[in-house]
């Protein structure tokens, strides 16, 4: 990443003030738009599971005193026969206070018991107010999940997005193929020696920009391999890519793209490369910059031997042996050469190890950091081989994480999690170990930083975390799939709470928005108009925004979410260099996203320096794979 049909649910949506003024001005920064009255999954929700519609009464940020509907009762109208199919009273939050993370007073119309698949609009019991129609169904989710999985496709480097596969709106020719990009790139230390030039064509691009990480790149690996081990139904072979129809399942062909890639950037001593840079253009075919990559090191090497050994059983119970033959053997080379070097460090875009240019955000990790992918590896290693090489790695490893030292759990740290989780189930280990583990994941969930805060209804929209911050959506992403797995370890209400985190991503939230873009042919009443990326940049007539240009963004794209901490550059709002950038800033800080409470700092803006819109609205594969891990749970 760059620098680290259902209607409308609005019931009086009210127009925000902030920023308009100077959107007049500048038209490719808009309005934030409306807040809703009532939110809810606009998807919809499945028959089963928890249905909650907030009523808001928003009291602090953007939108603070404007006034909505009352909380009293509502009624859910079948929108085929016209009758009351349910009737349920609001129940003000927490005695009806302010909610801090998002300004906001609100009330809960549950209507759970309404498990009958339609469609139905909601009206107050007084008439004066309806909103929907909330859809419900068993297959609610699919479009949203397929068009956010697609996106992986749109982020292939070297490939041509082409009709059928690719919308007619967002197709584009195979990119960073010409002179000096990526089949033929050099080593960023020896740009004009043609004797480092490597094929290392492939890949996605990592975000908004167009790098490719091995650290990154082999984590969005683990994570859709993951989601593709807890719910294979969920991963069919049709989801429209040039793969479709081969019989194997569609994820484990877009994964195996990125697989291919981080076999490329594997050297003969097993030693795996750290970072492809690649330029950036709109649309990504018209770059012409060259590529150039970084050098090897251990979390990189670390990481990929832990996707290829994760891997390799996979493959092979999908009929690819040779395929998965090759991955084992890349991952034990890999582990050999980490093993031998285990203090590799590099870190690209960064005056310590003069690489300043060379890709963007930072992909190289501490001595934790390194020590939880040695963990990761040795644990699919030895699932792999057996050997007892990997198993007294494991558990030396698994001896000094944060779990096994009463530290708790965290989404910030999910791939070891995993890694410890599968490792309480593998043969060949005690069962004392193993029960341990189990015992303190549950423990940890069950405490107060998870399962207590949603037992007391700690935050008014029904998914606490840790912070909020750059790349919110990741950490909501993440520690809704923390509470499936707590489901699975035994602890009572969690695939509840799960689910609260996938309805945040689809409209439940003070701002009434799914937090994935272009979304409306697909039901959303409200979903990312614009966002940060080289393809749909600022200013493209054809690609910027859904409401200021021909096509908008490709559809599906999950953005780095709401952002307390966005700031625009130093330099603003008088010192950028020149009159012309000066006047890009505003006299403060644009709000929102800044100046909010913590769940309200966000808006749809794609604006580059200075205004810096990366910090809020640029999409990750790593937001994306989050998303659709936890999504994949509840497609049936």
């Amino acid at each position: 990443m760059v620098r680290a049909a259902v209607p409308a649910l609005l019931l009086g949506a009210l127009p925000i003030l902030a920023g308009c003024a100077r959107a007049e001005i500048y038209p490719d920064i808009a309005p934030a738009g409306t807040t809703p009255a009532l939110v809810a999954d606009q998807f919809g929700y499945r028959p089963q599971d928890e249905k909650i519609l907030i009523v808001r009464r928003p009291k602090e940020g953007f939108d603070a005193n404007t006034v909505m509907p009352a909380h009293g009762g509502y009624e859910f109208i079948d929108t085929d026969t016209g009758k009351v199919a349910f009737r349920a009273e609001a129940q003000v939050w927490n005695f009806d206070s302010i909610d801090p993370a998002s300004g906001d007073r609100v009330a809960y119309v549950d209507f759970s018991d309404l498990d009958t698949p339609g469609s139905y609009s909601v009206r107050s019991a007084d008439r004066a107010n309806w909103a929907g129609p909330v859809r419900i169904g068993p297959d609610v989710y699919d479009e949203a999940f397929r068009a956010a999985f697609r996106t992986f496709f749109y982020q292939r480097a070297g490939f041509a997005k082409a009709v059928p596969y690719a919308d007619a709106r967002w197709t584009d020719g195979a990119s960073h193929l010409g002179p000096g990009q990526d089949t033929e790139a050099r080593s960023f230390f020896a740009k004009d020696d043609a004797a480092t030039a490597r094929d290392l064509h492939g890949g996605w691009y990592d975000a908004g920009d167009f790098n490719k990480y091995t650290n990154w790149t082999a984590d969005y690996c683990l994570t859709l391999l993951a989601s593709y081990a807890e719910n294979p139904g969920a991963w069919g072979d049709d989801f429209g890519l040039p793969e479709s129809g081969n019989d194997i399942p569609d994820v484990l062909d877009e994964v195996k793209w990125g697989l291919d890639w981080l076999v490329r950037m594997q050297s003969e001593d097993g030693s795996v490369l750290s970072i492809v840079s690649l330029d950036t253009a709109s649309p990504p075919s018209a770059a012409t910059g060259p590529s150039y990559y970084g050098p090897a090191s251990t979390s990189a090497t670390r990481s990929a031997a832990a996707a290829f050994a994760y891997a390799a059983p996979v493959y092979e119970a999908a009929g690819q042996a040779d395929f998965a033959a090759d991955l084992r053997r890349r991952a034990m080379a890999a582990w050999d050469w980490a093993e031998a070097n285990p203090d590799v460090v590099f870190r690209n875009n960064d005056a310590r190890d003069q690489s300043e240019g060379l890709g963007a955000g930072q992909q190289e990790v501490d001595d934790a950091g390194r020590a939880a992918k040695r963990l990761t590896a040795a644990v699919y290693l030895f699932a792999l081989t057996g050997d007892e090489v990997y198993r007294l790695a494991a558990e030396e490893e698994i001896a000094g994480s944060r779990l096994m030292l009463g530290e708790g759990v965290t989404p910030y740290n999910i791939a070891a999690q995993d890694a410890m989780l599968a490792y309480a189930g593998l043969p060949g280990i005690s069962d004392g170990l193993a029960d341990a583990i189990r015992e303190a994941f549950a423990a940890a969930m069950a405490g107060p930083a998870f399962m207590k805060r949603i037992k007391a209804w700690d935050e008014a929209y029904l998914t606490p975390v840790w912070a909020m911050h750059w790349g919110s959506s990741a950490v909501k992403a993440r520690t809704g799939t923390l509470f499936l797995d707590a489901a699975r370890t035994g602890v009572a209400d969690a695939d509840r709470a799960g689910a609260r985190y996938l309805h945040y991503f689809h409209g439940v939230n003070p701002l009434g928005k799914v937090f994935l873009s272009n979304m409306g042919e697909l039901g959303a009443e409200n979903s990312v108009d614009s966002f940060y990326h080289g393809w749909f940049a600022d200013g493209s007539e054809k690609w910027d925004s859904v409401s200021g240009s021909e096509f908008g963004p490709a559809p599906g794209f999950v953005v780095g979410g709401p952002n307390p901490y966005y700031k625009w550059d130093p330099c603003c709002p008088k010192s950028c260099g020149n009159p012309n950038w000066n006047f890009v800033c505003f006299e403060t800080p644009l709000e929102p996203p800044a100046g909010q409470p913590p769940l309200k700092s966000y808006r749809d803006f794609n604006t580059s320096w200075p205004l810096n819109s990366w910090e809020v609205t640029e999409n990750s594969n790593g937001y994306q794979a989050a998303y659709l891990r936890l999504a994949a749970n509840y497609i049936e």
